[in-house]
């Protein structure tokens, strides 16, 4: 199957399911599936069912007493009591919370080790990209961390370098922690700043420590930043980032929550840059990663209107059949959304903002722009640890 694209996916994914009421609402996985078959895109690519992350894959990670603690309160929710971030508002204990969460991180392992081998050029797990997640605790609806998960599998298996990119509009704290000395893995992340918005962390000083020194990149944005701040942003810092880094391979995380309709944040990013950003980091893998480039999704609250739009665009640009923006979204698959979730769906893959326009970092710093301003604080703080200019 080399040179095709695979998608990571098991129906029993949408058991990650902390509970009525809670943001993290499965359906938002559900309906990006069904989205991704209407589309026909499932035809374009392999679909694979990886299997669970075992024990010993876990602890790449995460502590062993942490693991021992999930399942625990996998068995017995009612026992959780907040301990190690089990049983919290944010991440409420529910039975099959190990079993779930292993089989999540699982497709980022399976899909992280196809592209490693050569099966597929790319791998999608629209399911992952649960990045707050530390080695000891869970943390903002996070219980085991699949995108590092993915990255430390890939360093077993003899990766010496591996670029992160995270445009999730929370800082990927969770990823930044487990590699935080570690000079094998560049983590990149573009958030909105800690000042307004969970975990608090993030900040362009956070630079990495000890031979990691220069591998932890945040970009931390104000809060209503919309589409060519954003796109600017990233062009301002990540390709020059991972030129000068010469990745194996590329691991990107893609919350759908940096759009101005999600409700737990702050920035103004349409589904059209979201969709730039995908094509962009997809252009990196094949420039400077020989094409290998495992895509994950993280947060995305608009379950309905957002994020399965957002996703199947992912789906689409690694499958090598990007779905037109103005395209119209099948009738069948409208119809199946309002009888799920009694919600009106969109009808266009598109907010009609195609294409996305912003300026170019060198022609020209504005220091009365605000995101100019963020961007030249975190070229300031890294750039020079990475010998490059900022």
């Amino acid at each position: 199957m080399s040179g095709r694209a695979q998608l990571m996916w098991d129906e029993a994914v949408t058991g990650y399911d902390f509970g009525p009421g809670h943001p993290m609402d499965p359906v938002r996985l559900a309906l990006t599936r069904k989205l991704v078959g209407a589309f026909g895109l499932d035809r374009e690519l392999e679909i694979v069912a990886a299997k669970p992350a075992g024990e010993s894959t876990l602890r790449l990670v995460h502590r062993e007493d942490y693991i021992d603690a999930v399942k625990a309160v996998s068995a017995d929710p009612a026992g959780a009591d907040g301990s190690y971030g089990l049983g919290t508002p944010d991440d409420p204990a529910f039975a099959g919370m190990h079993e779930v969460s292993a089989l999540i991180a699982g497709q980022s392992v399976g899909a992280a080790e196809a592209v490693w081998r050569g099966d597929a050029d790319h791998a999608v797990n629209f399911a992952g990209g649960l990045h707050h997640a530390m080695p000891g605790g869970a943390s903002g609806f996070c219980v085991y961390n699949d995108a590092s998960l993915a990255i430390a599998r890939l360093l077993e298996l003899g990766a010496e370098r591996v670029a992160y990119v995270d445009v999730d509009v929370h800082h990927g704290d969770g990823v930044q922690a487990a590699f935080w000395e570690d000079p094998r893995v560049l983590t990149i992340s573009l958030h909105e700043h800690p000042r307004t918005l969970f975990p608090q962390t993030g900040w362009p000083e956070e630079t990495g420590a000890g031979a990691g020194e220069g591998a932890a990149v945040n970009v931390a944005l104000p809060a209503g930043t919309g589409d060519a701040g954003w796109v600017r942003a990233f062009h301002a810092v990540v390709p020059e980032l991972v030129a000068g880094f010469r990745p194996q391979v590329i691991v990107s995380q893609h919350g759908a929550d940096t759009h101005f309709e999600d409700p737990l944040a702050h920035l103004a990013v349409s589904l059209d840059a979201q969709r730039a950003v995908q094509m962009a980091c997809h252009e990196l893998a094949h420039a400077h990663a020989d094409g290998k480039w495992v895509a994950l999704g993280g947060g995305g609250y608009a379950v309905v209107e957002v994020v399965p739009r957002s996703w199947t665009h992912l789906v689409g640009i690694a499958a090598g059949k990007p779905v037109d923006p103005e395209a119209m979204i099948p009738e069948g698959w409208r119809q199946d959304v309002f009888a799920r979730t009694r919600q009106p769906a969109p009808r266009r893959m598109t907010d009609g903002l195609w294409p996305v326009g912003y300026g170019e970092w060198e022609a020209g710093y504005d220091p009365a722009d605000r995101v100019d301003q963020a961007v030249l604080a975190t070229r300031r703080s890294v750039f020079p640890l990475r010998g490059l200019l900022p």
